[in-house]
């Protein structure tokens, strides 16, 4: 089964050893990425640095002339991938007899937020997510299509990998976060996720609601957790609290919103690539979940992309729904994570990974070469020398 490892540029930009260091690991792929959000990161092994902080999103190559005069335009990178760093570290990769493939962040953006707070989710209460750009208005749209293409084809590259190409919300792995002090639930997440922009008004609207009747149901239905009741799980929670009709008419706005932008940005980078470049998207098989990996309907995204990258570190179970509407040459890579500050468990990699291959996974996605220690690399190797 084919493994590819996730690396950043500043992984392997000025460390001489480190592409053949991941070649060494068995893997014969790279997942690099171009686009990338906000993040403080740690290089265990790098000759010059051991933090790199990425101050805010930003493309990780100069960006092209397609932006000229616009207002809504990926941020170059800082002094943390100067240049071309997507680039030179390709490059290198490639040396060591790697196949490199792009690694996209597309809809989770805060400095966009904090510069153009307008194109946010605004919740039930007013408040701006900056994290997360509203993906019903045109001009993020037009941003958020025009970066996928751009960033996902790039020199050399022979596929791409789509995070967060769909809605973003609550849910936020953010600097000093404290969120977490009530426990919301799916039905809550979902309630605290719904957007009250001017574009999402007009589309409830459509589906024929009034938007502040809406906004007001959803904060009566949020006020018991506020005060401590138990979180229910699931859709069905959404239904009783908003009532079903009124859940649905929420979901049919959002849903047809998220896939009608997933097909325009794998169409834009289809358009963009060369023959036989592989387009997958990092996807959740909850199509009312919100965050990196998109909330999608495994039938309709498989018709779209050539597959999906499921999260399974804790077990197959998203990856079995993709699995069941999954044809002939349909990929289905199963991320595990194998950084065990980080939750991982690189020791298990051999039995995890034979689960998810009997679940149904073709490919295996490494999270990540460049963040994890010696000892979980060792790991890795031997897991995968084993296969």
């Amino acid at each position: 089964m084919k493994a590819s490892a996730f690396v950043y540029p500043w992984d392997v930009n000025g460390d001489r050893a480190a592409p053949a260091r991941i070649a060494g690991l068995g893997v014969g792929q790279v997942t690099l990425a171009a686009a990338y959000h906000s993040t403080r990161a740690l290089t265990p092994r790098h000759p010059r640095h051991r933090i790199v902080t990425a101050e805010y999103a930003a493309v990780l190559y100069p960006p092209g002339g397609r932006w000229a005069g616009r207002g809504l335009r990926p941020y170059p990178a800082g002094r943390w991938a100067p240049g071309n760093a997507y680039g030179e570290a390709a490059r290198a990769l490639a040396g060591a007899g790697l196949e490199v493939h792009t690694w996209v962040v597309l809809a989770h953006n805060s400095r966009l937020g904090a510069e153009h707070p307008d194109t946010s989710v605004v919740n039930a209460y007013g408040d701006h997510y900056p994290w997360a750009p509203c993906v019903a208005q045109p001009a993020t749209r037009a941003y958020l299509t025009d970066l996928a293409a751009e960033a996902a084809v790039r020199s050399g590259a022979h596929g791409t990998e789509l995070e967060s190409l769909g809605w973003y919300g609550l849910q936020h792995l953010h600097a000093h976060d404290k969120t977490a002090g009530v426990g919301l639930g799916d039905a809550g997440q979902y309630l605290m996720s719904l957007c009250f922009c001017p574009s999402c008004r007009t589309g409830y609207g459509e589906q024929g609601l009034d938007a502040n009747a809406l906004a007001a149901a959803v904060r009566e239905a949020l006020e018991p957790l506020w005060r401590g009741a138990a979180a229910d799980e699931g859709w069905p929670t959404v239904g009783k609290l908003l009532g079903e009709d009124t859940a649905a008419a929420t979901r049919a706005w959002r849903d047809g919103t998220a896939r009608t932008l997933q097909e325009e940005a794998v169409a834009a980078v289809r358009a963009a690539a060369p023959p036989g470049f592989q387009v997958l998207l990092h996807a959740d098989p909850v199509p009312y979940h919100c965050g990196a990996n998109a909330g999608v309907d495994p039938a309709h995204i498989l018709s779209v992309a050539d597959g999906v990258v499921v999260p399974c570190t804790g077990g197959t179970a998203l990856l079995e729904p993709f699995a069941a509407r999954a044809g002939r040459g349909t990929v289905l890579a199963a991320n595990l994570t194998v950084v065990s500050g980080m939750g991982g468990s690189p020791g298990t990699l051999a039995a995890d990974a034979a689960r998810a291959r009997a679940a149904g996974a073709t490919e295996l996605r490494l999270y990540h070469a460049g963040l994890a220690s010696d000892a979980d690399l060792a790991a890795v190797r031997a897991a995968l020398s084993a296969r």
